[in-house]
Order: C-alpha cells, then sequence, then structure tokens
C-alpha cells in the first residue's frame, strides 16, 4: 500500500473562549474545539475534497495541515515524518512541499509588491538564482494561464480570477507536492470559478499534484475530487467516493447539505451527481 503523503491523527485544536472581566471571577474557563479529533490520510496524485458549512473547521484544519498553526493535540505526518518533530533542512522541506492558496486574494497578496517581485522572491526561496528565477517566471505564468504582461502590475490592477491564478503560481513557484487550496473559488463568480476548477485539475494531472480542495460547495468538489470528507462542528462526519457520498449519502449532515442546494439549482444538483457517478473510477 502507498504511504500517505500528509496524513492528519487525530487532530484537535481548541481556543480558549473570551471572558468579561467580571465572568473571570465568575467563570471558569471554557474551551471550544475547532477541530476535534480529524484523521485523514492524503495518498500522492489524489484531489481529497473536504466539505462543510461555515465555521465547521475547514480552514483551521487547512492551517495545521501547511504548518501556519499547531495543533493541541494529535500528530501531521508529511511523508511518514511528524512535522512537530522536524527541524533544519528536513523542516524547509515539509515547508516547501505543502503549499496554501488562500481565499481571500485581496489579502494574501502584498499590494505594495508588483507581481513579477511577488514571483522573483518565491523563485528565490526555493533555491534559484535571480538570473534563473527571471528565466522561469514566463513558463510559470503560462502553466496558471497568464501573459508576462501582468508582471508589471500590482495586485489591485488584476481581476480575482486573476489575482487567485497568481496565487497558485506563487504557491508553485516553490515546488510543492501538495497543494491545500483553501475556498479557492469562494470570491469569484460562475464563469471564473470553472476556470480555477479546471485549472486545478489540469495541475493535478500534469503535474500530478496531490490536491486538498477546501469548500462549501458540493458541485465544486464532486467534479474534480477522487475523494470527499464532509465536515460538521469539528468532525469528519463521512468520507468517500464523490458518488457514493453524493448519491448515497449515509450520515443526516451530508443529506441535509444536498437538500439545502436552492431549488433554483436542482439543475446544478443533478449535475453534480451524475459528475459524481463518473468520478467514481476517477476525477474528469
Amino acid at each position: 500500500m502507498t504511504q500517505p503523503l500528509l496524513e492528519l491523527c487525530d487532530i484537535q485544536k481548541t481556543y480558549a473562549l473570551r471572558r468579561g472581566l467580571i465572568e473571570r471571577f465568575t467563570r471558569k474557563v471554557a474551551d471550544v474545539a475547532a477541530v476535534d479529533g480529524v484523521s485523514l490520510a492524503i495518498p500522492p496524485g489524489e484531489i481529497f475534497g473536504l466539505v462543510g458549512e461555515s465555521g465547521c473547521g475547514k480552514s483551521t484544519l487547512a492551517q495545521i495541515m501547511v504548518g501556519l498553526l499547531a495543533p493541541s493535540d494529535g500528530m501531521v505526518r508529511y511523508r511518514g515524518q511528524d512535522i512537530a518533530m522536524l527541524t533544519g533542512v528536513h523542516r524547509r522541506i515539509y515547508r516547501r512541499g505543502v503549499q496554501m492558496v488562500f481565499q481571500d486574494t485581496h489579502s494574501s497578496l502584498n499590494p505594495r509588491k508588483r507581481i513579477r517581485r511577488t514571483l522573483m522572491e518565491a523563485l528565490v526561496a526555493r533555491g534559484l538564482t535571480r538570473a534563473e528565477a527571471a528565466d522561469a517566471l514566463p513558463p510559470l505564468l503560462a502553466q496558471v494561464g497568464l501573459d508576462t504582461v501582468l508582471l508589471q502590475r500590482l495586485p489591485h490592477e488584476l481581476s480575482g480570477g486573476q489575482r487567485q491564478r497568481v496565487g497558485i503560481a506563487r504557491a508553485l513557484a516553490i515546488g510543492p507536492d501538495v497543494l491545500v487550496a483553501d475556498e479557492p473559488v469562494s470570491s469569484l463568480d460562475v464563469s471564473l470559478q470553472g476556470q480555477i476548477v479546471n485549472l486545478l485539475r489540469d495541475l493535478n494531472r500534469e503535474l500530478g499534484l496531490t490536491i486538498i480542495l477546501i469548500s462549501h460547495d458540493l458541485a465544486v468538489v464532486s467534479r474534480i475530487c477522487h475523494r470527499i470528507g464532509v465536515m460538521s462542528a469539528g468532525r469528519i462526519v463521512e468520507e468517500g467516493p464523490p458518488a457514493e457520498v453524493l448519491f448515497a449519502p449515509r450520515h443526516p449532515y451530508t443529506r441535509t447539505l444536498i437538500a439545502a442546494v436552492p431549488r433554483g439549482l436542482e439543475s446544478r444538483r443533478a449535475q453534480s451527481v451524475a459528475i459524481a457517478e463518473v468520478c467514481i473510477a476517477g476525477p474528469m
């Protein structure tokens, strides 16, 4: 059996609730679990979709995967190694190997840096010289469907879809094995959503890139994912192939998510199930 590229073992993340001045003397410290015992194994080359309502812990889990947050309990393994124990060069290999694409295209890019500088810094961080990085820029942009004319622009001069592609290019510049995409299309209109989803699918096919796609949209994840995990209240309540999860859901929360699709989008829901049935043998 292939060793998982990224593995989560009983991950928990709790936060202490804030108390007012009077409550500090009258109420004990209470904790809330943002992530409550999540275990996942992501094999190389898979596109794994994580779905759930806002506030269920998806983004917190994503930040734990890439090392931006430390879990309160549990273990994250990258290539079989506990990332909490990694130091020096091994820690840098993990940091380069697992990259994140953020949901907010405005705040994730420095508004004062032109796109050239943003991407050059990522390429240099990978270990390229500045001359090598400059030569790598055109093929990097082509890989995400952008023109080199955009290199001279600032983030606010780009459309939302272009900024998201720049965010993906910046992550790819590091040379990752795993791409964690946190709601990458939620701020885009429907036509741009399709383009970004297609781009992620192409990167998986062409580069063998392992992708963890986090979304609240069942139609999006059913289109390209090999497996889907449904998250509720900090836990994975159901996991399996798209056709199995969407066509024959076992958990009541999954059935509630599917039933929550607005009536005006029934055709989209039907299309999602049809796509999922095809996806049981692999993504489109």
